[in-house]
């Protein structure tokens, strides 16, 4: 089967740093379901693993870690899909990604796609979703409903992948004011489109910025993005006994500063449940059904921003560069082989 790997960890301009290759065909075990990959995004973790990990004796390793495609074959054990289901998950970072004509998968972390999406725009939404679900409603503990509590949040970068469907379902979900930041108007004006109450510019400082806008208070914050650098400014913002939530990777974070104001720190990393098979794994099964719901119920919108063509390295290499920029919006997707 065709597949995207490297051998090196290589700077993205390096042609090697994703080759075209040919790979055997996954065979599915008990739990598993075999997919025909028919689309696939590109996220952060990518870029990550692919600068930072040497692969292990000379194999190649397989990125990729959002899919849409379709059920080919399920392992015997499997009860919640059958062949010829469309489907959407993010996968394991334990296993090779989905960055191939056939990959294999855990049927607890998958989601049946949402009916009114075609494969590239349901390929933009399951990480981001499920970190985002994740974030807000398991780790802040907001509750759903639009009972007004006077509670709010701050969303730091709500125009990248994650933003993109956490300020929806802030927005659409909850009862928060959702205070988006972005640096550029293009994308000031797609985190205002998605639902963000007030829009302020995290180049600037946070707390002034909050000022500016006339919430300069918040009681819950959703760091995305370079946490080192904006912490200070989030302590200030934050009122007493708030909650912080981030899902970057700071060299360094300073929890003292959190002390005075009794705020709590809640980490965010969605292949915690896969990494280790936690209890209630299948709860990813749920949320991303859930969340086809809300988007066939017109509640949720797909996140896609750039549509890189067909499934290769050259497009790959092109969407990690625009990723490893910082400039990208919302999601870049890729289709077909």
């Amino acid at each position: 089967m065709k597949a995207i790997a490297y051998y090196a960890a290589l700077p993205i301009n390096d042609p090697k740093s994703l080759q075209d290759i040919q790979l055997p065909e996954p065979v599915a075990g008990p739990r598993d379901l075999l997919v025909e990959v028919k689309a696939i995004s590109v996220n952060p973790v990518d870029t990550k693993i692919r600068q930072n990990v040497t692969p292990e004796n000379g194999a190649a390793k397989v990125l990729g870690w959002d899919v849409a495609g379709v059920v080919k074959a399920v392992g015997s054990e499997v009860t919640l899909f059958k062949a010829g289901d469309k489907v959407f998950y993010a996968g394991s970072l334990v296993r090779p990604g989905g960055n191939s004509e056939l990959h294999t998968v855990d049927e607890r972390i998958v989601g049946h796609m949402p009916k009114s999406l075609g494969f590239a725009e349901a390929a933009a939404l399951p990480l981001t979703a499920i970190t985002a679900w994740e974030l807000l409603f398991e780790r802040l503990q907001v509750p759903q409903g639009k009972t007004d509590q006077g509670q709010s949040l701050l969303i730091v970068g709500a125009a990248g992948g994650v933003g993109s469907i956490l300020t929806q379902l802030a927005a659409q979900l909850t009862a928060l004011k959702v205070i988006g930041s972005a640096s550029r108007p293009q994308t000031q004006a797609w985190a205002k489109d998605l639902g963000a109450d007030l829009v302020v510019d995290h180049r600037q400082p946070l707390s002034e910025e909050l000022k500016r806008v006339g919430h300069p208070q918040v009681t819950h914050v959703a760091s995305l993005t370079q946490t080192d650098q904006h912490l200070d400014q989030l302590v200030e913002a934050l009122a007493p006994q708030g909650k912080l939530a981030l899902i970057d990777d700071p060299k360094s974070l300073d929890v003292l500063k959190l002390k005075r104001k009794s705020l709590s720190l809640h980490w965010e990393f969605m292949y915690t449940r896969s990494m280790f098979e936690t209890a209630d794994m299948i709860e990813q099964h749920n949320l991303l059904n859930r969340v086809a719901e809300l988007i066939d119920a017109g509640t949720l919108k797909t996140t896609v921003g750039e549509h890189f063509g067909v499934i290769n390295a050259a497009n790959l290499r092109r969407a990690h560069a625009l990723l490893e920029s910082g400039t990208a919006k919302g999601k870049i997707v890729l289709e077909g082989f």
